[in-house]
């Protein structure tokens, strides 16, 4: 019996990482891209003409449209992290429709504050790419700190 339990929970676990949801994967790809600054593949991953909301009342808040400007974005947070900003992607649920929501450990350090919470984006996606990056943050008087 041992055999046959252990049999199936190996095949279960091959069959459930391998049947992942496409747009589950794209954002899979988007976030080691990002912690990985691989701006190639998240060119290729987002939509030319998508927008990412960033929430907040600081200087790298607001919508942020088109591919490039959604680059520059990732270069400026580097840019002001040192390279030290991290987003550790904890999950993603997708709901079949077009959307994809991945909830990720933020981490970062600037002008000597240092900054360690959770966060969400809800991704719209039609094909294969991203078209609306929407992001949440567990405290945004703190996020607002920290990027001001």
């Amino acid at each position: 019996m041992e055999c046959i339990g252990y049999k199936f929970r190996k095949w279960w676990i091959e069959a459930n990482l391998m049947a992942e949801h496409p747009h589950a994967a794209l954002v899979r790809r988007g976030y080691e891209a990002f912690n990985g600054g691989d701006m190639d593949t998240l060119r290729a991953l987002i939509a030319t003409d998508a927008t990412q909301h960033v929430p907040g009342d600081h200087p790298l808040s607001g919508d942020f449209k088109g591919q490039d400007a959604i680059i520059d974005l990732y270069r400026r947070f580097a840019e002001e992290t040192n390279g030290t900003m991290r987003a550790e992607l904890r999950n993603v649920f997708v709901d079949g429709r077009g959307h994809a929501v991945a909830v990720h450990h933020f981490t970062a350090e600037r002008q000597g504050k240092r900054i360690d919470e959770d966060g969400t984006i809800v991704f719209r996606i039609v094909g294969e790419k991203a078209t609306d990056l929407d992001e949440c943050v567990e405290d945004i008087d703190r996020a607002n700190d920290f990027w001001s």
